[in-house]
């Protein structure tokens, strides 16, 4: 592995490589994130890491990461 990438073992034999990246279009941070893109999309709107250039949208991870963050439920391992 890379150091840009994480290792998900699924519930038989499968690794899983997701390639972690600073900036995602919708589509592509819904699916590695395990959203719905309506979901993604409110919650990275909601974080204020949404960025547009020109006709593309692109949503910082880093900032997403932090918000999310704020949703970590205590006493859960």
């Amino acid at each position: 592995l890379v150091g840009s990438e994480i290792c998900i073992r699924d519930r038989g034999d499968t690794v899983i490589v997701k390639e972690w990246k600073k900036f995602r279009r919708y589509k592509d941070g819904a699916a590695y994130y395990g959203f719905s893109q309506s979901i993604f999309e409110r919650l990275a709107k909601d974080a204020g890491a949404i960025y547009k250039v020109n006709k593309v949208v692109l949503v910082n991870c880093e900032i997403f990461e932090k918000y999310l963050e704020g949703f970590r439920l205590d006493g859960y391992n």
